[in-house]
């Protein structure tokens, strides 16, 4: 063999190489996408789950037997919360979730942290909290966990029916 010929074999042993590596490497991350991706589906349906479980119950403590039409016998907002005695998962009311917090292990052993806050708002500005009492409600849920960059929150605003 010819020096020309072993430095053409020898370029194209490198290009091979450095093809193989570049192949590993998308190969590499497209799976870290897929898990990424599939954590973070796992972390929206959590936030989702728990949003639904919150619309089946009574809008406040004061309205579980009869609606009220006055705004201020609704729960204080410095209250919202669980009542007394009231344990998860025997909430009866949307405020009963403000300040639930709850730890999630998934089928492939990844934790999920999941927290949610209640508050009052105002229909025309549901993204400032009321200082008051007011015929709506918005839940924020919030999930985290060490396999996802960012947290995933969903809220819903809840109003008295």
């Amino acid at each position: 063999m010819s020096n020309v010929q072993s430095m053409l074999t020898m370029a194209g042993m490198v290009i091979l190489a450095l093809i193989s590596l570049r192949f590993n490497s998308t190969v590499l991350n497209t799976s870290e996408s897929q898990t990424e991706n599939k954590v973070y589906l796992t972390a929206f349906s959590i936030a989702d789950n728990l949003i639904e479980e919150i619309k089946g119950k009574s809008f406040d403590q004061t309205t579980i037997q009869f609606p009220t039409t006055n705004p201020a016998s609704l729960t204080p907002p410095s209250s919202l919360g669980p009542d007394s005695g009231e344990v998860y998962p025997n909430y009866n009311d949307v405020d009963d979730y403000n300040g639930f917090q709850e730890t999630i292990t998934a089928p492939y052993f990844e934790t999920y942290y999941v927290s949610c806050s209640v508050e009052y708002v105002n229909s025309n500005d549901p993204d400032v909290a009321s200082s008051t009492q007011t015929f709506y409600k918005k839940v924020t849920v919030t999930v985290s966990s060490p396999f996802i960059n960012h947290d995933v929150s969903i809220a819903s605003i809840f109003t008295l029916k």
